[in-house]
């Protein structure tokens, strides 16, 4: 057992336990929002550890591409998704946890239709 089969390991386990935290947040948070939030940072750090660990695991020019390729499209990919998803919630007006205090992105909303109405 060399240093990159133990890299590679504590990659892998640390990218697990980031997605295990993404899927612990969507069943536990309490609005949409909050969820959105868990998915696309944490499970997006998850996979990318995972990729860097399958890296270190099998090091070559080939699975370097391909999983420097993969790890990109994630972190494109993931925050285009989850703000998409987001303001979609937000303009179907699904509600805040009660325990959000201040709603930023309504009271622009509301300014901004009062000056431009129509």
């Amino acid at each position: 057992m060399n240093i990159l089969d133990v890299a590679s390991g504590i990659c892998i386990g640390v990218g697990i336990f980031f997605i295990a935290v993404a899927a612990l947040g969507i069943i536990r948070l309490p609005d949409v929002y909050s969820r959105l939030s868990a998915v696309t940072k944490a499970a997006t750090l998850g996979v990318v550890l995972i990729l860097a660990g399958a890296f270190l695991n099998k090091p070559s020019w080939q699975s370097l591409i391909t999983l420097g390729l993969a790890a990109a499209l994630q972190f494109v990919t993931a925050p285009v998704g989850g703000f998409a998803l987001g303001r979609a919630a937000f303009r179907s007006k699904s509600p805040l946890a009660a325990a959000t205090g201040y709603d930023q992105l309504s009271d622009a909303v509301e300014e901004s239709q009062q000056r431009n109405p129509g």
